[in-house]
């Protein structure tokens, strides 16, 4: 597990193939900040814990090879929104984690290494499970979400043909505006319809980056972002926003790795003492039942 080109990292957990031993999770929950250990307490379902707790562990992973720094000196805050950021002053990353299906997912760069930009480079992602378990028909849930996408979305939306098509555009359309807007950090409260997305490639692929997505803000097209787009698998599509990104000619490298639990914590150096009771609390909380 190293840096890509340019800085870059793009990872992948596989949080449906990961049923945390009571070792792992001791070994997990001392890697991490004790506001992120009570907060992790909170949740009611081992999916979300699970999910939020490896969100960590990737955030903590991955400024440790952007930047030299040790594990255990490694710091993260959150702004008045909620989003996690590196408190560590004298560095240049920036990172987003995101999870949703059976998947959670970093996108992260070292922004030292774009020097030469005028601004620094700023990253969002997201990812989305490319299905629809509405009691509605997917029609009437379209209906639904109208006000989120722009008359020029849903016309694209639509004209893909039979539902599954349909349903996977949408599902690269949300994915789009989650990856902008955590990005610039107003969340999807504001109105959705003035985010347009142009798509240029039908189809996303696991092996290939399609990067000529373009976007309109307020019917203003935004030249300093660019978006990539793939599949981590065949149900999942996942979505990285960069601001004031240098050019790159060859995006192949920044297709999400998928990365296991060994990985993600090799050289970790624990933060907090070893706590049991803590996670056999963990343990006894039920997993969600699939729908």
């Amino acid at each position: 597990m190293s840096l890509r080109k340019g800085g870059h990292v793009r990872w992948a957990f596989d949080l449906g193939g990961w049923r945390p031993s009571l070792a792992d999770l001791v070994l997990a929950t001392a890697c991490i900040q004790p506001e992120e250990k009570i907060r992790l307490q909170r949740f009611v379902f081992r999916d979300d814990f699970n999910a939020s707790l490896i969100g960590r562990l990737m955030m903590r992973r991955f400024v440790h090879l952007a930047t030299d720094l040790a594990y255990d000196e490694i710091a993260f805050d959150r702004d008045t929104k909620g989003k996690p950021f590196l408190k560590n002053e004298g560095v240049a990353v920036d990172f987003n984690v995101s999870h949703q299906g059976r998947y959670a997912v970093l996108a992260g760069l070292a922004t030292s290494r774009t020097a030469g930009n005028a601004a620094p480079t700023k990253i969002g992602c997201d990812v989305m499970k490319i299905e629809y378990g509405g009691g509605k028909s997917l029609d009437e849930f379209f209906r639904l979400m109208t006000r989120n996408f722009s008359d020029e979305e849903w016309q694209y939306i639509r004209s893909r043909g039979d539902e599954p098509a349909q349903l996977e555009a949408f599902m690269r359309n949300w994915c789009l505006k989650e990856s902008y807007v955590k990005n610039v950090g107003v969340g999807i409260t504001i109105d959705l319809r003035k985010i347009s997305f142009r798509m240029r490639s039908d189809l996303l692929a696991r092996d290939r980056v399609a990067s000529d997505t373009t976007l309109r803000v307020n019917d203003e097209p935004m030249q300093s972002w660019r978006f990539e787009e793939s599949l981590i698998d065949r149900d999942h599509c996942v979505a990285v926003s960069l601001e004031n990104a240098p050019a790159e000619e060859d995006l192949s490298g920044n297709c999400f790795e998928i990365i296991d639990f060994k990985t993600l914590v090799e050289g970790h150096r624990p933060l907090l003492a070893i706590d049991e009771n803590y996670c056999e609390g963990i343990i006894s909380k039920e997993y969600k039942k699939a729908k």
